[in-house]
């Protein structure tokens, strides 16, 4: 396994360029991050290998595909060995309506994001987890009726301000 390479701040500009805008043309990115081409090219191809970058992707407002209704779950297990663990997210990670999971400490195992159809769909989805014996002693369920703040990601910005780090 390679060695994570140290991020310096030319790094952290071009992660931060490309979270705000992944579709930057190579020289655009350059220009931005006080490179030429080349080098640049070279620094976002080392992020990737290293996977500092795992993806690129599009936002789509799905809202205007089709009705969409987010619903986020709490989860407690019955019991907590690693088995049990274990067992509960690899089903959850069949579930597509699933889009994310968090194992949190607290009142509960899980927080859960669901995105579905309609009220029924979700149904539908929690009762298959149910019958599939994963070891769910309980769930309370959240509809969300209105999200006014939506944010894509976190700035790297914030999170790094004065601070050079490596993994």
């Amino acid at each position: 396994m390679a060695i994570a390479p140290k991020l310096d701040r030319i790094d952290l500009k071009i992660l931060a360029q490309l979270q705000k805008n992944g579709r930057l043309t190579n020289v655009e990115l350059a220009n931005r991050v006080g490179l030429s081409a080349s080098p640049c090219l070279i620094r976002v191809k080392r992020l990737e290998a290293a996977g500092y970058i795992v993806g690129y992707g599009a936002q789509i407002a799905l809202q205007k595909i089709s009705s969409v209704m987010t619903v986020f779950t709490e989860v407690t297990l019955s019991d907590h060995r690693r088995d049990d663990f274990f067992r509960f997210e690899t089903a959850m990670q069949k579930v597509e309506s699933l889009v994310e999971a968090h194992l949190i400490s607290g009142g509960y195992d899980y927080l859960l994001k669901f995105m579905v159809r309609n009220i029924d769909h979700y149904q539908e989805t929690i009762e298959s987890l149910l019958d599939q014996n994963i070891g769910i002693e309980k769930y309370f369920s959240y509809i969300v009726i209105k999200s006014p703040i939506l944010k894509p990601a976190f700035l790297i910005e914030n999170l790094t301000r004065n601070t050079e780090r490596s993994l």
